[in-house]
């Protein structure tokens, strides 16, 4: 289509094309190459262990060769089940490296979750925490598993760290014994025995596929969007035209989403190895020594979850340490207060838009321009060579720019289908159109607003309400730190709103001040009917708020009402 057609190139930051070239890469070549520019650059940082890209690549080089020697062959696929860790940036790269598809697995994940990922998936091979071992071998018969090979955060530790974590563990009660042989392998061992020779495979990077990446599995079983190399290049292209100030070989990314997240991974992982940064890694989220790693190491770019920053600006230590190295930040998962991006950037001095994506667009689709024009509220502007239209649910036909509607996305990241599921493929896609299930709206012009997930719309008494903009309200609430709001049913409406609260340290309201704050600032329809106050709201691993949770527990009571009634 022709550049004038699309309403937001006349927003789009000069800085910025409005569309890229991209190479014909698999994806190791990025760290090939940062190896190869900047040897000595620290690659990673993981609790005080330092490595070098050279160090980095020698060792993706080892367990390449390791995984060819277990007999793993190209298109096979293998499942790699850590945290934030050496071994996981290790492992993945390694896999990709002779030509096999990793199969991210969250190490949460409980028995049932994982026995469908691997039968689905076909996996004979994964690469595992100690802890989650056990879990592991009690679903191995009912899977086509082969091989487990076992790592623990220990084996990439410094000294004495590496001495003390084991004792720490039996202190915490936590016993580890694995019984290694009978296709059980200890990750330090393989590779003590691999040498660092470069791997050589024919991928074909338009076609290979790199990733079989599992979405959250909202309703029913999760499925498999199949990302090749080519749509996880293009959107690392894509980020980094984006984020257009920063510079190679001088970044530090700090690595708190997970990289078993699809945004974890090309954000943190995959992109700051193609800027040859820094990655600070932190296998999970805990605030205090988020802000100590943010203050001693310094990192420019940090990725993030709406939750993650509202609880660094929580914290009571926040003041006592500086976060001033913070430059970019893009948001998301989840939809970002606009309380929470004034405030972080004032204490940062750095700058924190909200994006955009799914698992099956690799996932970043949109976000505000960094540094320049950006809108409150907005999920910005589309990327470089990314198209976007907005559909009324009920002609399929097109409408006009401030009119809610189905968002549907098309571009290079987007994935070649799901892995075995024909109809669900067919149900996603429309002429290389993605339906991404969610309700925008676009400005005049063209910036893009969530409205809602389409499932998650409240229809009270015949009104549309969108759950975002009642906790975009609460939020500013100034005793509010997180708010959920769900439809629950309702014999005269049909549904009404509720709200899930959790205050501020130290803080106490009640349900008659919230009512009235939200009726100054809402019409009638939108307020909320009835609150929750919780200590804490369920959340996936990423931050996102779990709101199914708090929809199942609804539903329970109100069974338990009628049964009883």
């Amino acid at each position: 289509m022709a550049v004038k057609e699309k309403a937001w190139y006349s927003c789009y930051p000069e800085a910025i094309p409005k569309s890229l070239t991209y190479p014909d890469h698999p994806l190791p070549y990025f760290l090939e190459q940062a190896a190869k520019d900047f040897p000595e650059r620290e690659a990673l940082y993981f609790l005080g262990k330092r490595l070098t890209y050279q160090e980095l690549l020698d060792d993706v080089y080892r367990m390449a060769q390791v995984l060819k020697e277990l007999g793993i062959k190209q298109g096979d696929r293998v499942s790699i089940m850590l945290p934030n860790s050496p071994q996981s940036v290790i492992s993945y790269y390694a896999v990709l490296l002779i030509g096999g598809i990793v199969v991210q697995t969250n190490p949460m994940y409980k028995e049932r979750e994982l026995e469908h990922q691997l039968n689905d998936s076909g996996t004979e091979t994964i690469i595992c925490l100690d802890l989650v071992y056990q879990q592991v071998e009690k679903i191995r018969a009912r899977t086509p598993l082969k091989r487990i090979i076992v790592t623990g955060i220990k084996d990439y530790l410094p000294f004495p760290k590496n001495l003390l974590y084991p004792l720490k563990l039996k202190k915490d009660g936590i016993h580890v014994e694995i019984p290694y042989g009978d296709g059980v392998y200890a990750f330090s061992q393989l590779m003590k025995k691999a040498l660092p020779q470069p791997v050589k495979s024919e991928i074909s990077s338009m076609d290979d596929i790199a990733l079989i990446q599992y979405t959250g599995g909202t309703t029913g079983f999760a499925k498999g969007a199949m990302l090749t190399h080519r749509n996880t290049v293009v959107n690392i292209i894509q980020c980094n035209a984006w984020v257009h100030k920063a510079k190679y070989g001088e970044e530090k990314m700090l690595a708190l989403v997970p990289f078993f997240h699809v945004y974890g991974m090309t954000v943190a992982m995959n992109y700051a190895i193609y800027k040859a940064a820094t990655i600070i890694l932190l296998p999970k989220f805990n605030t205090k020594e988020t802000l100590k790693v943010i203050d001693k190491e310094r990192p420019t770019l940090f990725p993030g979850a709406p939750t993650m920053y509202v609880a660094l600006l929580n914290h009571p230590d926040t003041p006592k340490y500086d976060l001033s190295s913070i430059q970019a930040c893009i948001s998301g998962s989840a939809p970002l207060p606009l309380v929470v991006q004034e405030k972080f950037e004032k204490l940062t001095g750095g700058r924190l838009v909200e994006g955009y994506g799914l698992t099956e667009s690799s996932p970043v689709t949109h976000a505000n321009p960094i540094w320049e024009k950006r809108k409150n509220g907005s999920i910005g502007l589309p990327w470089p060579d990314t198209d976007c239209r907005i559909l009324d649910p009920n002609t399929g036909e097109e409408v006009p720019p401030g009119v809610p509607g189905k968002l549907q996305v098309r571009g290079p990241q987007v994935m070649k289908g799901y892995w075995n599921q024909e109809k669900e493929t067919a149900r996603a896609l429309s002429d290389g159109w993605l339906n991404t299930g969610d309700i925008a709206m676009m400005d005049d012009e063209g910036y893009f607003y969530i409205m809602d997930r389409q499932k998650d719309m409240i229809i009270a008494g015949g009104f549309n309400i969108y759950p975002r903009e009642v906790e975009e309200v609460l939020y500013d609430h100034p005793k509010v730190q997180e708010a959920a709001v769900i439809g629950v049913p309702d014999p005269y409406r049909g549904e009404t709103v509720k709200a899930f609260i959790v205050l501020k340290p130290g803080k106490t309201t009640t349900e008659e001040e919230l009512d009235r704050y939200c009726r100054e600032k809402l019409a009638n329809y939108k307020v909320p009917r009835k609150y929750e106050f919780r200590e804490e709201l369920p959340k996936t691993t990423v931050g996102k708020v779990l709101k199914r949770v708090l929809i199942e527990e609804e539903n329970r009571k109100s069974e338990g009402m009628e049964t009883t009634g």
